[in-house]
Formats: C-alpha cells, structure tokens, sequence
C-alpha cells in the first residue's frame, strides 16, 4: 500500500516518508541537486500516506486527546502500520525519525554522523503531535528543526533530506563546494561575490581579482571566521582555532579595529 513515487536504482542511501501529505514532495524531490541525486540513483526516496493503514470509514487517523484539550492527535495505529510497511520493504534495521520539536536541534554535524544510516524513515507530524506510545515503541529518536512551531513535520523532512542529501558522495558535483558551505567546519561560509565587477557603485574586494589563490584563501578564511564571531558568537565560541585561525581572527580584529578608527 506504500505509495512509492521515486526510488534510486543503485542507491547508497535510502530515505522513507510518512506524510499525510505525500503531494507536498513531488516538485522539491524532481527538483536541483536532490533530484538529480534521485535520478542517477545514488539516493532513493519513497513516501508512505498513514491513510492508506486506518480501517476508518473515512480514513481518518487522528482523534481527540485523553486529557482533554484543543486540537487532535494524530493514532499511533496507521503510524505505526506505516512503519512496518517501509521497514518490511527495506529493512528492519531503518533508523526512524520523530520530527519533533522536542528533539534534538539538527546540526551539520549531526548531519554528517546520519551518513552512517544507510536506510532512514522520516515521521512527519501534524496537528497537536502522535500518541506517545508510537515515539516509545516505534521511533528510535526525535530531531527539531529549531525552537519554532510549523503545521507539520513535511517541511522539516525537506530540510533534513535536502541537507543529508549533500553530503552522500556523487550527489554535488564538485565536493569541494560541500566542504565550504557554512557549518561544514564549524564556522559561517566567507561572502561571495560573481560578475560585474562593479554593481550599485558597490565593488569586488580587490584581493579577489588578483588571482593570487594563497591570498585569497587566507581572505576568505578570515572574513569566515570574522562573520562567525560577529553574527554567530555561539557558534563561533565552541569552535577550537587552530594555530593559523587564531592569527588569522587576531589580523580580522586589527583591520576591524583600524576600520572603526577611520570612520
């Protein structure tokens, strides 16, 4: 009953969705990088409707919460019965994610320990949450996206694939590039810059068009480690600098010092 809408044919990983709203991931899994990761089968992505597991007359698979209370919560049942069908098509060994707000915070670094699941089922939530007997019995741990409330558990499932997809080698072209997003070494990304030279009277820094690749890399590394600490201190803070980062952070704080003096 599983409704499998795309699948990678040598795939390195794998990754199962439990929605009630499959429609939502048609364009986003046919679109940009994932979707050619999914087209030359190095991920497969299918997607489960718990509608398609509940006896209910009219498919229904939420009731009103024991307790008391506004809104409704989604049954452990159909969840349940859901996660059996993906497990039984890949494997009993799948790793099943709660999207929650109660879990744990993703971080890139998370992300790059997940490569290590081969095979990963996605619970999107919906409503006032699941009965808690499905997370204790079915779910082997819960992942926030952030201390935000959203409709559901489709977009945070968007953001996680999205992301792990990035990293399964093959997937991005050039690896490099991957190396260099932000987070990826526990710092926010350098700016960039592209064509024309000069736009809204606003130029290129001029390290960059010098074509000496040394220079600009040391540029680059201090402009990353000198947004991090301005925009991000907490993550800047549980960052080690080696030996060259912290004189290249002691050179930022100069040139931002003589910059203040300036104006």
């Amino acid at each position: 009953m599983g409704a499998r809408v795309l699948s990678g044919r040598r795939m390195s990983h794998w990754i199962g969705i439990i929605s009630l709203f499959p429609e939502i991931f048609g364009p986003f899994l046919n679109a940009g990088v994932l979707g050619r990761g999914i087209k030359k089968g190095i991920i497969g992505v299918d997607l489960w409707n718990p509608r398609d597991y509940t006896d209910e007359p009219r498919r229904s698979v939420d009731d009103k919460p024991y307790g008391g209370g506004p809104g409704m919560v989604l049954k452990a049942q159909p969840l349940g019965d859901a996660i059996k069908a993906a497990k039984s098509d890949k494997g009993e060994d799948c790793h099943v994610i709660y999207l929650s707000p109660q879990g744990r915070q993703l971080t890139q670094n998370m992300l790059h320990q997940f490569l290590d699941k081969e095979r990963i089922i996605l619970v999107s939530g919906r409503y006032e949450g699941v009965d808690e007997r499905l997370i204790e019995s079915s779910v082997d741990e819960e992942i926030s996206m952030g201390d935000y409330v959203l409709s559901g558990g489709e977009v945070p499932a968007m953001a996680f694939l999205d992301g792990l997809s990035r990293l399964v080698p093959g997937v991005v072209g050039d690896d490099i590039s991957v190396e260099n997003d932000s987070f990826s070494n526990g710092l926010l990304e350098y700016p960039q810059y592209t064509r024309p030279t000069i736009w809204d009277g606003k130029p290129v820094p001029d390290i960059l068009t010098t074509g000496d690749h040394k220079k600009i890399d040391e540029w680059r590394k201090t402009q990353a480690l000198g947004r991090s600490f301005e925009r991000r201190p907490d993550l800047f803070g549980n960052k080690r600098l080696t030996e060259e980062e912290k004189r290249l952070f002691e050179k930022y704080l100069e040139i931002s010092k003589q910059e203040r003096t300036d104006r």
